[in-house]
């Protein structure tokens, strides 16, 4: 998994990317990447989760507080390959099924939690009822990736934004 991190850090393509450089760049055969993996889209998938590391776990105690959590760690990586990865891997998505559904594999358990958190929300009568659950995840996880990923405005202060998105949307989506 390093050594195909480290591969797609320093420019490889995923459609590019082989088992081949893989397992000589690990100084392997390719057979013990096969032991283990079936083929290259598992093997990226599982180096690929690594990279986004652990995910935060909500403590269910405030909404407001697990989505400010949840949104701190969009785009916000542990591994410093992530941040030479992660843009370069939006194209090949967008460009291959097989890419998108990798891609999917790696978010949606980050956003499940988020899912999880905004129900919980409307179950115990903080959020509104009506919710559209997906759009509001697009409207809390979207400013916080653009301005991650483009550095859209260098005057936000990256510590306090994830509670600024929160508290923001939030004034539109609590119940009345």
């Amino acid at each position: 998994m390093e050594a195909a991190l480290d591969l797609l850090a320093e420019g490889s393509t995923i459609e590019a990317l082989s088992i081949e450089a893989i397992a000589a760049r690990a100084g392997v055969g390719k057979a013990t990447i096969y032991r283990r993996w079936p083929g290259k889209d598992a093997l990226l998938l599982d180096a690929l989760r690594r990279l986004k590391g652990v995910l935060p776990q909500p403590t269910g105690n405030s909404v407001r507080d697990d989505l400010v959590l949840l949104v701190g760690a969009v785009g916000h990586n542990i591994d410093p390959r992530a941040a030479k990865i992660m843009p370069c891997l939006v194209p090949e998505v967008n460009r291959s099924p097989d890419h998108f559904r990798i891609y999917q594999n790696i978010i949606e358990p980050r956003r499940q939690l988020m899912r999880e958190v905004l129900r919980w929300g409307v179950r115990s009568g903080e959020l509104r009822a009506d919710l559209d659950i997906e759009v509001v995840m697009a409207l809390l996880t979207g400013p916080m990736l653009v301005q991650r990923m483009l550095r859209w405005n260098p005057e936000l202060d990256d510590d306090s934004l994830p509670g600024r998105i929160v508290d923001g949307v939030l004034n539109g989506i609590r119940a009345h």
